[in-house]
């Protein structure tokens, strides 16, 4: 199965009197990079959610963003730490014993220092479940839009397939014509030159220009790579990888297949083959 990296999803779930959002987002990367962000009180969570999205993520940088956010500003789950408070208070009594001119405070004042006002935390549990169902929910509809960009990316590279697979054919049907003329060209430019040519010598020269001017193996290398490309393409695991090195042989059989080309027509073919080959890395750069 074909699947992008780049893609995005977002969910939300209530529990309590909170609202629980989850959002992921990916682009592509050359390994599996997870970065999570989640509120300091939900870093319990972190290691399952990290888990959860390690199986099921191959490739791209990847990043979980977790937030929660209270549906209303009631006073429910409120409560005050009288052991703090009469201990601050205490010490309040302890101090103005040594100051001039006591200052009073009001409630709200007492309120405000750091562990009196206290809120009633979640259960953890009932969180844990909420979050990793969410996240869950949220993995599979974004896994859902990789399948759906990867299908259309498989498409692209199997069309482009198919183009490079006319051109070497039509290569092919052009290199007994192209060493013919070759031939021909070398043998009337000699005959010019010397008056009696050593045609046995001539003979073997010829042979021996031919077959380095011939370019059946590549041809032959660029089926081979192209069925194989086409063959990935239908594999069920990541083939970004394997994609990406097909790619580099491909370029290389093109590549040689001009540096030997003696023939307009043969040069603009490795040249169309070339082009062909480049849009597809760009695409497949994206494949996990």
């Amino acid at each position: 199965m074909i699947r992008s990296m780049t893609a995005y999803a977002g969910n939300e779930a209530s529990t309590g009197d909170s609202t629980i959002a989850c959002e992921l987002r990916s682009v592509n990367h050359r390994y599996c990079d997870i970065t999570i962000k989640l509120p300091d009180h939900l870093r319990f969570i972190e290691s399952d959610v990290r888990a959860i999205l390690a199986a099921k993520i191959n490739r791209g940088k990847l990043e979980c963003s977790l937030s929660i956010k209270k549906q209303s500003k009631g006073g429910a789950g409120f409560q005050v730490n009288l052991d703090a408070v009469t201990a601050l208070l205490a010490a309040t009594d302890q101090i103005e014993e040594h100051m001039l001119a006591p200052l009073s405070f009001s409630a709200l004042d007492v309120l405000a220092f750091p562990g009196i006002a206290q809120e009633q935390g979640p259960d953890k549990t009932h969180l844990n479940e909420t979050i990793t169902h969410l996240v869950k929910q949220t993995l599979a509809q974004f896994l859902e839009m990789r399948e759906r960009e990867g299908a259309q990316l498989k498409l692209l590279i199997s069309e482009r397939c198919q183009k490079m697979q006319g051109f070497v054919s039509l290569a092919s049907q052009r290199m007994p014509e192209v060493l013919q003329q070759v031939r021909t060209k070398i043998t009337d430019r000699i005959t010019e030159l010397v008056a009696q040519p050593d045609f046995d010598r001539l003979e073997q020269e010829l042979v021996y220009l031919t077959q380095k001017m011939d370019v059946s193996e590549e041809l032959d290398r660029l089926n081979t790579h192209i069925t194989e490309v086409l063959r990935v393409l239908n594999e069920k695991d990541p083939v970004g990888r394997r994609l990406d090195f097909l790619m580099q042989e491909l370029n290389r059989e093109a590549n040689t297949l001009g540096s030997k080309s003696t023939d307009k027509d043969m040069t603009q073919i490795a040249i169309e083959l070339k082009v062909l080959i480049e849009q597809m890395r760009e695409q497949i750069q994206n494949i996990e």
